[in-house]
């Protein structure tokens, strides 16, 4: 009954401990509100980067970022890493980039988690007055 009891203790912890974490599974959508993508924030070298992991329309599937440009250009979207080098800074990551895919276009951005499921991401050109903000919400798994 003690065994049952802790481990129970122990799993709720650890859920409650992860999901107060920008790292994990998180659901892009595109603007008419509709899941289009699945993406995956991981840590590397104290950094914070995403990559796409899954595109809903089977169509898309093998799509190429035609639009992008520099190391971007012709890649597949699936598997592209689209945040790059967001360092932690209180309680937002901020000093990296986004590659919007849908567009070919780089820009600045910071991540931020506003609930434990929900994240608000804001990619801008220049200062932040200057862009367009997005939420992502975690996969349920």
């Amino acid at each position: 009954m003690t065994k049952t009891f802790l481990t129970t203790i122990f799993l709720t912890i650890t859920i409650s401990i992860n999901a107060q974490t920008i790292f994990g599974k998180w659901n892009s959508k595109n603007d008419d509100g509709t899941v289009d993508s699945v993406l995956e924030i991981y840590k590397k070298d104290g950094k914070a980067f995403a990559k796409v992991i899954e595109i809903m329309n089977p169509a898309r599937k093998d799509a190429l970022c035609v639009d992008c440009e520099g190391i971007y250009k012709d890649k597949p979207i699936m598997g592209l890493n689209i945040l790059s080098g967001l360092e932690k800074d209180e309680d937002e990551w901020s000093g990296g980039k986004i590659v919007d895919p849908r567009n070919g276009k780089t820009y600045k951005c910071y991540i931020k988690l506003v609930k434990p499921n929900k994240l608000k991401l804001r990619g801008y050109i220049g200062v932040s007055l200057f862009g367009r903000t997005a939420y992502w919400e975690r996969v349920n798994q």
